[in-house]
């Protein structure tokens, strides 16, 4: 099972959630929007933090898919 992050740029509003609770998944941009880093692949172990921004994000900005 293959998990992905993406940021949907329309709804994100800056509070940094994202790249705070899950520094090896999301990062900021000059404006300190989220941005995801790499490709969107969550790298084995990293799931939960992707859960989790995902889940703190007030904005529901954060799209987690799994993929077989």
């Amino acid at each position: 099972m293959t998990m992905k992050v993406r940021i949907d740029p329309e709804r994100c509003q800056g509070h940094g959630r994202c790249y705070d609770l899950a520094p090896g998944l999301f990062g900021e941009d000059d404006e300190g929007y989220g941005t995801v880093l790499g490709d969107g692949l969550v790298p084995g172990g990293a799931e939960k933090d992707a859960r989790l921004a995902a889940a703190n994000c007030p904005e529901r900005a954060i799209d987690v898919s799994e993929e077989a």
